[in-house]
Order: structure tokens, then C-alpha cells, then sequence
């Protein structure tokens, strides 16, 4: 009689060791940056051996990378996963997706230190610049979906431009909104953000503000 594979245990096994490695790499560049996450002090802080960081990671810049990549992911999947809940309507859903990428968890102090020590990173390792422009064409490309199924007629060149631009207004609030969370008034930065959205792609979304959540 054939013994039933576990190769679905294993994998589960193996996916939970390499989130706890991520851990405890995010947990070290939150701390003190990328260059005090060496193999020991994650191998220390994830209570493993060195040797078994190298059996699932090819380097330790691997895993700055994967870690970087989990971090921009994460924030990506929260803005959208509002859109399971959202209704039909294009405007209200586009309102969703940003008002929830304007707002906690997304919008967050430990988020933007991970982001900015990441992004130094970028200036010497290819594989973290492919890593951001990755992750960054992941978001926009969300956001330019959602655009695109306004009731608006645009050309592949021009949904581009307004991904790019809307991009931007989220992008600038996002980093001013974790780093100075008591500057703004609750919901501001959600008010702000769907304002200059809407004004980029000359539509009234603020009268969707409604429909944010939560769902």
C-alpha cells in the first residue's frame, strides 16, 4: 500500500519558516536599518541556525528582498482587498481603493521606516530595484485598472499618465500620513486624496465618500 505524499505539509512548513525569516528581518531593518540585519543577528532574532537562512534564502541580499517585496505586497493587498465589499459602481470602487490606501494599516509609521531603509537599498542592489519597480507597477497597475472602468473614454496612453499621476497624490499623502499622524484630522488624508483624484481624472468623487467603509 502507497504511503499518501506530504509534500503539502512540507511546503506549509517551509512557507512558515520563510515568513518567520522575513520577520525577523523586518523586525532588525525596523530597528536600525538594512545593514544591522546580517545572516547571525536574523539567524539570532528568528532562532534558527545560519545555515538554515542559506537553505531558503540564496544570500542575505534574497532575503532583504523577499522581505521588501512582503512589505509592499502587504500594503497593496489591504488597498485592495476593500474591493471584495465595494459595490458595482466604478467611481465608488475607485473611492474604496484609495480611501483604504490612505488610512491605517496601510498608512503606518513602521511601514514607512521599513520603506525608507529599504529604499536605500535600491541605490546598490539590483534585484531590490527590480524589487521596487515590481511592486510599485503592481499598485499602479490596480489603480489604472479601477480608472479604466470609469465611464470615460481613454486612450492606453492617457490611463497610464492618470495611474501615474493619481499614483503620485497617494503616494506623497501616504508617506506624510505615516510619518505625521497627528497633523491630520481623522479622514483627511482620505478627503484629500479622493479630492485630487477626482480633480485628476475631472470627476466629482467626493460624492462616493460614502461608500469607504468599512465594508
Amino acid at each position: 500500500m502507497l504511503t499518501p505524499e506530504r509534500r503539502p505539509y512540507r511546503r506549509e512548513a517551509e512557507d512558515k519558516r520563510r515568513q518567520a525569516l522575513i520577520a525577523a528581518t523586518l523586525s532588525l531593518v525596523a530597528e536600525g536599518g538594512a545593514r544591522i540585519a546580517t545572516v547571525r543577528a536574523i539567524a539570532e532574532r528568528a532562532g534558527v541556525t545560519a545555515g538554515l537562512i542559506r537553505h531558503y534564502f540564496q544570500s542575505k541580499d534574497s532575503l532583504i528582498a523577499a522581505s521588501y517585496r512582503h512589505v509592499m505586497e502587504r500594503m497593496t493587498h489591504e488597498s485592495v482587498a476593500v474591493l471584495k465589499a465595494a459595490p458595482h459602481d466604478p467611481q465608488a470602487r475607485l473611492v474604496a481603493f484609495v480611501a483604504a490606501s490612505l488610512r491605517p494599516p496601510v498608512v503606518d509609521r513602521d511601514a514607512l521606516i521599513l520603506w525608507a531603509s529599504f529604499m536605500q537599498e535600491t541605490k546598490r542592489d539590483a534585484a531590490m530595484l527590480a524589487t521596487h519597480a515590481s511592486t510599485y507597477l503592481g499598485f499602479r497597475d490596480q489603480l489604472q485598472g479601477l480608472i479604466a472602468a470609469l465611464p470615460q473614454d481613454r486612450s492606453a496612453a492617457e490611463l497610464r499618465q492618470m495611474a501615474i499621476a493619481c499614483n503620485a497624490v497617494i503616494d506623497g499623502l501616504w508617506l506624510e500620513g505615516s510619518a505625521l499622524p497627528d497633523a491630520f484630522a481623522k479622514g483627511e488624508l482620505v478627503e484629500i486624496g479622493v479630492t485630487a483624484v477626482g480633480a485628476i481624472l475631472g470627476l466629482k468623487l467626493t460624492n462616493y465618500m460614502l461608500f469607504t467603509g468599512p465594508f
